[in-house]
């Protein structure tokens, strides 16, 4: 029960990687052992360079080179954490659903509303209250209390069993926790490493996501199979106590103060929603974020098995359609890993979406498998030039004072996309045929790609690249 594309990006699940970690399918590690005497505010420095010059870390860090330099050792760190707690969560989202799925669908859908409904009304406090006491008290106290909680649930339903009435409050507590963790969790890249390594960071976590999202789900039907939910729960509660053991014992390294309270928590919410549909960046970034959540990300895992019916492809050309995708995007995200971002990041995001939607076209009016298969990497390709652009895009243009509050703008605008368009588009095909739900979202995706590309502030910037060099004589 993972946040829409929230998502993490994960070539199993098509979602696009502009969003943070949650605690029901993403990573809950974000601050890690700082590398020396290093500030926990930006507005601090180190002294460094001839004449004693003081250089905040940030700079220091940025003058070893772009986006293809080396990680900081505390990302390394951070990243394990991550892929541990992502096996915890996947095994314990596998096992709530499927005691969930005992009862019925009607109990199956509501846990997942459970899930969802209190994640999105939260999101924005949530994100104010990060910018408010810092993300590293929020994630503490966070992990702290779903340690305790994944105790009692294992307990519970060890006596118990996995009643309704105890899924649907699992379900709450987790939707509870993630408004508040979500937007944390989400700004934290950006206080570990520098901004010109965002891109080559953010597309680590992304493959290691990937990799553990597709373990995932058969090492939960075996845990599940053994020990039941209250073994997943105990699974889980030990990925916890792992990540809050590294949270305690260290601090970030980049990033501004907490912001004094000097107004009210929910003008304060309010200030995040402005500030992120204000910004000449933000705001396209977000609505390509959006149109990608709600148009592209709906593609394979809703559409592709109704259009492979209508065909009579059959399931082993949607799984080869499935493998493609997640073969052109584990296949650029590899890409930015080794060298950093491939170009000017908002202009090869908007122009991923471009491609993703003329291969999500591509596939809507395939002839036959082979057709289809090659539509699918051309998806694949795009939807990963798309995430691993936009995600370090939005953290690095993001106010410092503003880091939790824009994650949680993000992640709100990427599920009720998601939330919405699911059952449009279900309608869609159910009225006009599959066909018809596929070219409608690959001519929405591509109009907005070349919407972003006509954005000049978007298509212009050059995060995770080097500075142009000054004119001469300048």
């Amino acid at each position: 029960m993972r946040p829409s594309a929230d998502a993490s990006g994960t070539a199993s699940s098509e979602a696009v990687d502009v969003g943070p970690p949650s605690w029901t399918g993403e990573s809950r590690v974000s601050a890690t052992a700082d590398e020396g005497p290093a500030s926990g505010t930006a507005g601090e420095s180190r002294a460094s360079g001839a004449g004693g010059k003081a250089r905040s870390p940030e700079a220091a860090d940025a003058g070893r080179g772009s986006g293809g330099g080396r990680l900081p050792r505390s990302y390394w760190l951070w990243l394990g954490g991550i892929l541990a707690s992502l096996a915890g969560n996947a095994v314990f989202c596998f096992a709530l659903g499927w005691a969930a799925s005992e009862h019925g669908g009607a109990v199956a859908g509501l846990v997942l509303s459970a899930v969802s409904l209190p994640r999105v009304l939260l999101l924005l406090v949530g994100g104010a209250v990060s910018d408010r006491i810092s993300a590293r008290r929020v994630l503490i106290a966070g992990d702290a209390g779903m340690l305790v909680f994944s105790l009692v649930l294992a307990a519970v339903a060890h006596h118990l069993g996995a009643p309704p009435a105890l899924l649907v409050a699992a379900g709450v507590a987790v939707g509870v926790a993630d408004a508040f963790y979500l937007p944390a969790s989400g700004s934290m890249p950006r206080r570990l490493v520098p901004r010109e390594h965002l891109p080559r960071a953010l597309s680590l976590r992304q493959v290691g996501g990937q990799v553990i999202n597709t373990g995932g789900g058969p090492l939960g039907g075996v845990l599940v199979g053994l020990a039941g939910l209250a073994g997943a729960a105990l699974v889980n509660a030990v990925t916890f106590a792992l990540v809050l053991t590294v949270l305690t014992a260290v601090r970030p390294r980049y990033g501004a103060p907490p912001s004094p309270a000097a107004s009210h928590l929910l003008k304060d919410a309010a200030d995040g929603v402005r500030v992120a549909f204000s910004h000449p960046v933000l705001r396209p970034g977000l609505l390509l974020t959006g149109a990608a959540a709600g148009f592209l990300l709906p593609v394979l895992p809703l559409l592709l098995p109704l259009l492979a019916r209508a065909e009579h492809w059959g399931a082993g050309t949607a799984g080869l359609v499935i493998g493609a995708q997640g073969v052109g995007m584990v296949a650029v995200t590899l890409a930015v890993v080794r060298r950093g971002p491939l170009g000017r990041p908002g202009l090869l995001a908007a122009g991923g979406l471009v491609v993703a939607g003329l291969g999500a076209l591509g596939l809507g009016l395939a002839p036959g498998p082979a057709g289809a298969t090659a539509a699918g990497l051309v998806v694949g390709i795009g939807n990963g030039v798309f995430s691993a652009h936009i995600a370090p895009l939005v953290l690095a243009e993001t106010p410092e004072s503003h880091l939790s509050r824009i994650q949680a703008v993000l992640v709100l605008v990427q599920s009720l996309a998601l939330l919405l368009m699911n059952n449009v588009l279900g309608a869609l095909a159910g009225f006009a045929g599959p066909v018809a739900a596929v070219v409608a979202c690959a001519a929405v995706v591509t109009g907005i790609g070349l919407l972003g590309l006509a954005s000049g502030p978007l298509r212009d910037n050059r995060t995770g690249l080097p500075p142009r060099p000054a004119p001469a004589g300048a």
